[in-house]
């Protein structure tokens, strides 16, 4: 069995053209194929910024108490 790792294009139609030279002798072979979808760092989507949603409770009492309470009324 041999691994081969290859970086190659698509063509605007959609189709995966591959020519790979191999040793191995003239026979039938099976092929596993496994895309990976390369993306360019430059074309990567930012993450978005929830910097502007936040923030900090202020909570007054017992957070633990109330949160068995409300749990209770299950």
């Amino acid at each position: 069995m041999k691994v081969l790792k290859l970086a190659t294009v698509i063509d605007a139609s959609g189709n995966l053209h591959i020519d790979v030279p191999t040793d191995l002798s003239a026979g039938a072979v099976d092929v596993v194929i496994v895309l990976n979808p390369g993306t360019p760092e430059n074309t990567q989507k930012k993450s978005y910024d929830f910097s502007d949603l936040a923030g900090r409770l202020k909570w007054q009492g017992d957070s633990v108490a109330m949160q068995r309470a409300l749990r209770d009324e299950w």
